[in-house]
């Protein structure tokens, strides 16, 4: 079975030898070559490792996880991102494609701020992260999106005992109830809250330029729409507390992100910091845990079959968004598939947007 299995990864390490070739890069002198040689040798054990383990099936998806991280990390030279000599990122997420994201920023060196709202699950979720990366810059600290008062808190803390921020990254996602300040929890949670969050350490971001703010979107953004009277009246996206209403909601509160995003990069035009929103792919992750009922258990039985992309996957687009040299002129476009992606027109409604940001305004106090 082994022999089969080095067979098989040859033949995939001849395509991307010829493959590598075609390019016709020119080597000037030998430790080009050998480096060269060294990377496809690396990409050749990480190969027959995954098929063996493909094989043995014991730890699959951990184990999977890690060989994803190694190619990964052998696919980007340093010399791609100089950001990764001095990066400090906040990560607002403590599971699923979040956590993924702040694991290879670590095995990348950075310094990562883990926040969110559980301090166990937080704790914990920092402490795998500095084991598997084995690097100790990766600290906990607590953040609840759903109250305002908490993310100014938290802003205060952090602006205090951290002397940069180089990255932000908002990435969070809730179900259903109201937030500690009467709005609809996933408007809260996720668009309000990044909002506050966001706005309070610009000037920190803007200290530390270039710097970026990356908020994770979805797809979903496409079936999501802005009803502008229900938010003035309501405080919330969208009426409704059935799982499909919350489905909707959802999708609502990811055109918010992507809005956000294309209203941030005009106001911070030439001050150092750009921002990209972005849809992470269909990732098996957390974010349906508390959801039942009939619609999103077919949803549920429907994604097992056809969502195939595990965390550290699903996290490549967001970390393209961070690390990737040369997309500053991109700042407030829409990212899928570590590509540049178009949006329907009124994700990139300039007056929408405006208007968006607005109502944010006076919803967090700031107007």
């Amino acid at each position: 079975m082994y022999c089969l299995c080095l067979i098989f990864c040859l033949s995939r390490f001849c395509k991307a030898a010829l493959c590598q070739t075609s390019c016709k890069k020119r080597y000037t002198n030998k430790f080009d070559l050998i480096n060269y040689l060294d990377k496809f040798l690396a990409l050749l054990i990480v190969e027959c490792n995954e098929l063996i383990l493909k094989c043995r099936n014991k730890d699959h998806q951990k184990l999977m996880m890690k060989l994803a991280l190694v190619k990964s990390a052998l696919g980007k030279d340093e010399q791609e991102f100089p950001l990764l000599r001095r990066i400090n990122s906040l990560s607002s997420s403590n599971t699923g494609i979040g956590k993924a994201t702040a694991l290879a920023l670590a095995l990348r060196g950075a310094r990562v701020i883990v926040a969110c709202r559980s301090k166990q699950r937080g704790e914990d979720a920092a402490k795998d992260i500095r084991r598997e990366s084995g690097n100790d810059e990766v600290v906990f600290m607590q953040l609840d999106l759903a109250s305002m008062k908490a993310i100014r808190s938290f802003v205060e803390t952090f602006l205090k005992t951290e002397s940069r921020l180089d990255v932000l990254i908002n990435n969070a996602g809730k179900e259903s109830g109201r937030t500690e300040d009467g709005l609809g929890m996933v408007f809260g949670v996720n668009h309000i809250g990044p909002f506050l969050l966001t706005n309070l350490l610009l000037d920190r971001l803007k200290e530390c330029a270039p710097s970026r703010v990356v908020n994770v979107s979805s797809i979903g953004h496409s079936m999501g729409t802005i009803d502008f009277n229900c938010i003035n009246t309501h405080k919330r996206l969208a009426l409704g507390t059935s799982n499909r209403d919350i489905f909707k909601i959802y999708c609502h509160s990811k055109l918010c992100n992507v809005l956000f995003t294309h209203e941030l990069a005009k106001r911070l035009k030439g001050m150092g910091v750009t921002c990209y929103s972005l849809h992470p792919g269909s990732v098996r992750s957390e974010l349906g845990r508390d959801l039942n009922g009939t619609f999103m258990n077919i949803l549920k039985c429907i994604s097992k079959v056809l969502i195939q992309t595990d965390e550290m996957s699903g996290a490549q687009t967001t970390l393209h968004c961070t690390l990737q040299e040369g997309i500053e002129p991109l700042s407030g476009r829409y990212f899928s598939d570590c590509k540049l992606q178009d949006v329907k027109a009124e994700a990139k409604d300039d007056e929408i947007a405006r208007k968006l940001w607005d109502v944010s305004e006076r919803l967090c106090g700031m107007a």
